[in-house]
């Protein structure tokens, strides 16, 4: 059996304003709120579990996408004035990188955590 990551918590101010957030954006499902959770479904495998919490420190959280995905987030997220860039340390240049023959693109969610999309796998030697 091949292992996957089924899910992960992610820390935020608010649980259910940070789920709906990534199912704005992404088009993931909010699935329900659970005990101190709030879920949301990103493929068949895996979930993020957001978590109401006063004081964490902010993550990276990249998602492969394909092209039509691509355009439509990026569309969502020019739509909701969210500043966006290149790379990680220019996450509000306005500018998509083109990376090993895709594209991609960061953006911060309302707790700060740093999102990526991309296109193509990051070629690791």
């Amino acid at each position: 059996m091949e292992i996957t990551l089924n899910h992960t918590i992610v820390a935020s101010r608010n649980n259910v304003e940070s789920a709906k957030f990534y199912e704005k954006i992404f088009g993931f499902e909010f699935i329900k709120e659970w005990g101190h959770f709030a879920v949301v479904k990103v493929n068949s495998t895996l979930t993020l579990d957001f978590y109401t919490q006063e004081n964490f420190s902010n993550n990276h959280y990249a998602f492969k996408v394909n092209d039509q995905q691509f355009d439509e987030i990026l569309d969502r997220v020019k739509s909701d004035n969210i500043s966006f860039g290149s790379g990680p340390r220019s996450s509000d240049d306005g500018k998509i990188n083109h990376l090993y023959g895709g594209r991609g693109v960061y953006f911060k969610d309302p707790n700060e955590h740093l999102l990526e999309i991309i296109t193509t796998d990051y070629l690791i030697e």
